[in-house]
């Protein structure tokens, strides 16, 4: 079912996803006073926490899977993606329903339904895994969408731990702010014309 050129690719990312797991706990627990507090801030935690072990339980388990012989590949990633989408459904009715859709929350929303898509995708290619078993592409793609499961799943630990976050428009934004404002100093402490020339 799975073709030996990315065998080792499924082998190597069921290890990875075990540790980005074991990493995740570590970091939940760390930031566990932060996740049991009430209100915005901690719901957002909760957000970010439970998106990153989707998105890392996806990928270990489709790479488990694509390791046993036979055709496991497919109703593997079909069955996870479903489990994925009802997490964010879930997620998303949550939010709606204790009113906390609001402009600071609109990132981890975007971050949802961008986690959604992945796994609508991995949910076609995997009925088409088993409806076409010979289908290699369909593999390939569900390959590449374990790739974007990691990409999604750091970010959100990276943002739950308190990581920097550098975003381009931003800095482009706070430089030419910083810009603008050194240009008034500047303009505030050059003398008018009348008070650099009493006598005249």
């Amino acid at each position: 079912m799975v073709l030996e050129s990315i065998h080792e690719f499924f082998v190597a990312s069921a290890g990875v996803a075990g540790a980005l797991i074991g990493l995740l706990f570590v970091a939940i627990s760390v930031s566990a006073e932060r996740l049991a507090r009430e209100g915005e801030g901690a719901q957002a935690y909760r957000i970010r926490a439970a998106a990153a072990l989707t998105a890392f339980i996806n990928a270990l388990v489709v790479s488990l899977f694509a390791l046993i012989p036979g055709h496991k590949i497919g109703p593997t990633a079909t069955a996870v993606a479903a489990s994925g989408l009802v997490f964010v459904l879930a997620t998303l009715l949550s939010l709606i329903r204790s009113h906390q859709v609001r402009w600071s929350m609109l990132r981890d929303a975007l971050f949802l339904v961008g986690l959604a898509v992945v796994f609508v995708v991995q949910l076609i290619q995997g009925v088409d895994v088993i409806i076409h078993p010979g289908d290699f592409g369909a593999v390939n793609t569900i390959a590449a969408l374990v790739v974007i499961c990691f990409l999604i799943g750091i970010a959100r630990a990276w943002e739950l731990i308190g990581g920097p976050s550098f975003g381009f428009s931003r800095e482009v934004t706070a430089l030419f702010r910083d810009h603008r404002h050194g240009e008034d100093d500047a303009g505030g402490e050059r003398p008018r014309s009348d008070q650099a020339h009493p006598n005249s």
